[in-house]
């Protein structure tokens, strides 16, 4: 017997969007030569954590997909907004499909980038829904990274600490500071669970870095709004820093982080030291004035 023809048209959709995608963009190993041209059957289903008989059957029309199957064939898919309505709709299951509410574009307020840029030696960046950087200051730059060349849906604070090795490196208590800002996105999740950038921000982590999946599934949750960070810099070597971040009274989700030592102390001097050093280099136009 034939599969019906949704049956058969959802498995003609997984098979062209599995054919689409870059092995080595979902984080998966290039070993030897592939026959196929994107992902093969069983690294669709290890990557949607379901078993490879019950893909292939899905695929060849002989099962209907569940719900929370069709949920995790759309991140491991890589599936946008259109596809993924497209995926409910051939399934059969369009009341499943997740609500979404569109959200305004998180926009820095002239004044804060005012703020920024009126910090010379203290390293504040402006951190959106789902830990985006979206606003910084030339100190923040010498700090971290230079965050203009980052394209913007990749300038994540949660993505650069598991992905860019600079900014890795530069954590010397990494582990402690990378769970932590895991903690901080989980309580943020619990209060937007239908985001689907965070849904999709968290699917391309947990595909990269073990680490993250397995502290995104202990479900630890931390709102702190003060800390101590400790940092190895190239060019200056330790510095101990008092974070502290500040939260905008509305619910745009913006927050202002700013990292300070004590005057005098050494790490004061390391990071004086710092941004006069890379302040020569930087551009006339302020850093922060050129984010989105």
């Amino acid at each position: 017997m034939n599969p019906p023809s949704d049956a058969r048209t959802l498995g003609e959709f997984l098979r062209a969007r599995r054919a689409d995608l870059d092995p080595h963009e979902c984080g998966l190993p290039q070993t030897g030569s592939r026959r196929v041209a994107g992902l093969r059957r069983e690294e669709v289903a290890l990557l949607a954590a379901i078993s490879v008989d019950y893909y292939t059957r899905l695929e060849q029309g002989r099962v209907r997909a569940s719900a929370a199957v069709l949920d995790t064939l759309s991140r491991a898919l890589r599936l946008d907004e259109d596809q993924q309505s497209y995926l409910y709709e051939v399934a059969g299951r369009t009341d499943d499909l997740p609500r979404r509410t569109r959200r305004p574009a998180q926009q820095v307020r002239p004044a804060m980038r005012r703020l920024l840029a009126q910090l010379p030696e203290t390293p504040a960046l402006v951190l959106g829904r789902r830990l985006d950087v979206l606003a910084w200051n030339r100190p923040a730059v010498a700090l971290y990274t230079d965050f203009g060349a980052i394209p913007p849906e990749r300038r994540n604070y949660l993505r650069l600490m598991f992905t860019d090795p600079v900014v890795r490196d530069l954590h010397r208590e990494w582990e402690h500071d990378a769970r932590d800002a895991v903690a901080a996105l989980r309580m943020e999740a619990g209060a937007d669970p239908d985001d689907p950038e965070l849904a999709r921000l968290v699917g391309d982590l947990t595909l990269r870095d073990t680490d993250f999946s397995t502290w995104w599934a202990e479900h630890r949750v931390n709102s702190a709004t003060y800390g101590t960070k400790h940092y190895r810099h190239p060019l200056v070597g330790d510095l101990t820093l008092d974070c502290d971040t500040w939260s905008r009274a509305d619910d745009s989700g913006q927050r202002l982080m700013v990292l300070t030592a004590e005057t005098g102390s050494p790490s004061h001097d390391a990071l004086r030291i710092l941004t006069a050093w890379t302040a020569d280099r930087a551009d006339a136009e302020p850093t922060a004035t050129r984010t989105p």
